[in-house]
């Protein structure tokens, strides 16, 4: 993937605006994704781990790097309740 992705701070995200489309197309991405998420908020509540999350709104490519403190279904949960939906998700790192 070489798409140029803008930094942004968590606190800046809940100003965004995301539609309902998928980023991915292929269906082991979309599960790979979850998972990956899922350890991510383990690592996140363990150890306080920080990660790069690579995100799409309606306007542009975003990167933020900070704890997941949790996954539901539809959106992942960074501190004070800041949530991005997980089908706008690229990947993280």
């Amino acid at each position: 993937m070489n798409l140029a992705f803008k930094p942004i701070e968590k606190e800046n995200i809940e100003g965004l605006n995301f539609p309902a489309t998928d980023v991915l197309t292929d269906p082991q991405e979309i599960v790979n994704r979850k998972g990956e998420l899922e350890n991510a908020m383990a690592m996140g509540n363990i150890d306080h781990v920080k990660i790069a999350i690579f995100f799409e709104d309606d306007k542009d490519l975003w990167v933020t790097n900070t704890t997941i403190w949790a996954v539901t279904p539809e959106h992942i949960v960074l501190k004070k309740g800041v949530t991005i939906p997980i089908n706008r998700i690229y990947r993280i790192m």
